[in-house]
């Protein structure tokens, strides 16, 4: 991570966002395009209709990928402490 905010100009579903982010416009590009797919996956999933509905549940969706991936990293540091 750098020190130096930078501004990047991204689409999330057809619509333009300016980002400031101390990651580099690499990362902040890789992330938007994470939220753009995974809110394109609930719509094309189902009769999601309005876009804000399928934001929120393209976001529950990360957050339980984020829950599960901090639960599994803890999990191994543990089983990683216990070889000691």
């Amino acid at each position: 991570m750098s020190s130096k905010k930078t501004s990047v100009r991204v689409s999330i579903m057809g619509e333009e966002y300016s980002i400031r982010s101390d990651e580099t416009p690499e990362h902040t590009r890789a992330v938007a395009e994470y939220v753009d797919q995974a809110i394109r996956r609930v719509v094309s999933a189902g009769p999601v209709v309005e876009i804000q509905r399928a934001a929120i549940l393209a976001m529950l969706q990360i957050t339980d990928e984020l829950f599960k991936a901090r639960e599994s990293s803890a999990e191994l540091t543990t089983a990683m402490k216990s070889l000691k």
